[in-house]
Parts: structure tokens; sequence; C-alpha cells
């Protein structure tokens, strides 16, 4: 009756299984040896599809339940759909339309994962949710807090967070650097991460999978998903336009050199090559759109000096401590996944703007409207926004 519960977001992947088996009962021994007390439930999420587009969701969702069968725990299946539509297919849309290259895992963690499921499990009892990020969760209590001997029985900067409003809660990078998932969680909040776990931050994705072959899961070999999740095996031009009209116009060089034809700019990314349709040898690269003339304006070569940005401006941003830092602040950031970490100035563009602006110390290639920047000091992530 004592056990704390966590709900488990098993998405039939190796990644999440294993998290699940590590807070359940069969898995407390990969903590070394303690028994970690979870009553743990499985919750298979059901995401949005194009009808029109092949969709894996009954093997993942058979998958999620033999891991759940494997580790002798409940399994539900919990329906999003109408939801994952509204807050990140329909979003997605909009951005491409607007010019703009959004990026649908952010908003699906906001929204869903650490929105909608954190906050219908914990109206169903839970204490905690979980996830297979690959992501360390720190928990500080201040020197200066004190606390009673219960209290501190219960704060442990390696174990479960404490919904106390004392307990400061850190995002570092993961472990496994190659596989680190921090960049698409800068959303989150103190009240969020009171109640999240992600117990394979710790591990190496070969030891995750090492850990799914000891726990005899069904999901060791599965391979990681590829793309974004409810588009498929298709590309993102060929799903925009059943959304989005075609509209062609022309392709630029800086001097205003017509070389090319493309289908309506809003279906391009800065830095983009693929799909151009450019012949000649000569590699070109998108450095610029005018969704307004309906333009692309193309770079000679991936080191053109047209594709590089020593400065921009962001915008939503979000501290994970819940508070801005002082400004002007040095630190790291990233402007893509996996993308090394690199230096950067964040200055405050006034008193009253909620922007930031950000200068590098080199300058970054292929700059993109609507992604993440995510900054970094000393492994934690601090925060992030969205590049304007």
């Amino acid at each position: 009756m004592n056990k704390k519960r966590v709900f488990v977001g098993l998405s039939g992947g190796v990644d999440s299984s294993v998290a699940a088996a590590l807070l359940s009962a069969r898995g407390g021994s990969a903590f070394g040896g303690k028994e970690r007390g979870f009553d743990v439930c499985g919750i298979h999420i059901k995401m949005w599809s194009d009808p029109d587009i092949p969709c894996n969701f009954k093997e993942d969702r058979y998958d999620a339940m033999a891991v759940a069968a494997r580790l002798d725990i409940p399994f539900q299946t919990w329906d999003f759909t109408k939801e994952y539509r509204r807050a990140v297919v329909e979003y997605m849309i909009r951005e491409y339309a607007a010019g703009r290259t959004p990026n649908p895992d952010v908003m699906c963690n906001r929204h869903i994962k650490f929105g909608l499921f954190l906050k219908k499990a914990l109206e169903a009892g839970a204490n905690y949710i979980a996830t297979g990020h690959y992501v360390r969760l720190h928990n500080i209590v201040p020197p200066s807090v004190i606390l009673s001997d219960s209290e501190r029985s219960r704060v442990d900067s390696s174990a479960t967070p404490q919904n106390d409003g004392k307990t400061r809660h850190e995002l570092l990078q993961a472990v496994d650097g190659n596989k680190d998932q921090s960049y698409f969680l800068w959303t989150l909040t103190q009240e969020q991460l009171a109640h999240c776990l992600f117990p394979i931050g710790e591990y190496t994705k070969p030891e995750v999978r090492e850990l799914a072959r000891k726990f005899g899961l069904s999901t060791a070999e599965k391979p990681d998903s590829q793309g974004i999740c409810f588009i498929g095996e298709i590309d993102v031009r060929e799903f925009l336009k059943r959304y989005i009209p075609e509209r062609q116009g022309r392709v630029l060089t800086p001097a205003g050199k017509t070389v090319g034809a493309h289908e309506g700019a809003t279906f391009y990314t800065i830095g983009q090559r693929q799909g151009l349709g450019i012949g000649g040898g000569i590699p070109y690269y998108v450095a610029d759109k005018n969704l307004d003339t309906n333009t692309l304006v193309v770079a000679e070569g991936p080191y053109d000096a047209k594709l590089f940005k020593k400065e921009l401006n962001a915008t939503n941003i979000n501290w994970i401590s819940g508070k801005e830092p002082m400004l002007p602040l040095k630190c790291e950031t990233r402007i893509r996944y996996r993308q090394l970490l690199q230096s950067c100035v964040i200055e405050r563009i006034s008193a009253n703007d909620k922007q930031i602006h950000v200068r590098f110390k080199e300058p970054q290639r292929a700059v993109t409207p609507g992604q993440s920047i995510v900054f970094y000091q000393g492994g934690e992530m601090l925060g992030g926004g969205i590049i304007a």
C-alpha cells in the first residue's frame, strides 16, 4: 500500500521496455540490488496517423503488451489521437505553411507525453510517469533549506524527485552522448519534472539492449524507429502536399539568376539539398526563402557564406529552473539534434521583449526558423526556445 505508483509510457520499443523493467520488481537488481518498490503500470499511447499511410500502431501495441506480460505489470491503451492531431500534426502543418520548419517531437513531449499523459496519470492515482528518454534527472535541495529528518530521508539526488517545493530538478545530458535526447525536452517545467522518472539515462544504447536481453524482453533486437512517427515511410514534403497546395516558383542564386523551379517555398527548409531538381554539377543548398514572392535563394556548395549566420533571435523561451538566468550569459548551445555543442552568449534584446539574442563564437550553418535552440552549461540542459 506504501509503494509509489509509476505509469510507464510503453511505446513498443526497446528503450521504454527497459525503462519499465528497471522500475518493476524484476528490474530491481539492475539498480545495484536495491528494490525500488514501485507499483508499475504500462501505458501505450495511441497517436494520430494519416489513414492513407501505413501505420505500425498495432504491431507496436502488441510489442508493448508482450513486455507488460513479461514483467507481470498491468497494461492499458490510452487513445490520444484527437489531442495529438490538434497539438502536434496541425501545429506542424501550420508552421510549414507559415514558412518555418517546426520540430514535432518537441511539441509531442510538451503537449502529449509530459502534458496530457502526465495529467491523466496523476488523475488516475500515479505519483510519477516514466519514459524511455535518454536524459538524466538530478534533484537538488539548496543548502539554505533546512529539512526535517523525515523530509531528508525522502530526498536523494540520485533517486526519485520530490514535489515538495524545495527540491530543484535539473536535466542533465545522458551518459550516451550519441543518444542524448535532452534537446527535445527543453519545454519541461519544475512542476512536471517533480513527477518524472528517466530510468535509462545512465545507460548507453548497447547496455540498454543487453538489459533487454537479460530481462527476456521481446523488443531487445527491435530496430529504432526512424523519422516522424505519424508520417511513416513517405517524406515530409509528400505528407505536406496533402494539406498545403503546390505553388510553383523560381529558384534563384544570391545574384538573382534563375537556376531552377520548385513546387512551393513552404515545402523546403534552410540547408536542404535534396529535392531541388537542379542539374549542372554544382551542389545547391537552400539558403533563404521568401513566401511573399514564392522564391528560394540557394547557396553554391556546402561552405557558401550565404549558408552561415553568427547570430539569431529566439522566442518562446523556457528555462528549466523556472527562472531566467542572469543575462548576458556565456554557455553552450545546439540548433539541431546531435549537433556538437557550440559556444555562445545569450543577451536580452530589451527589458520588455520576450525574445533573446544569441551570438555564436563561430558562424553556424543552416540556422532554421521554427527549429529549437537549446542551451547547456556543464552538462546541464538549461532550457531553450524557438529560432525566430
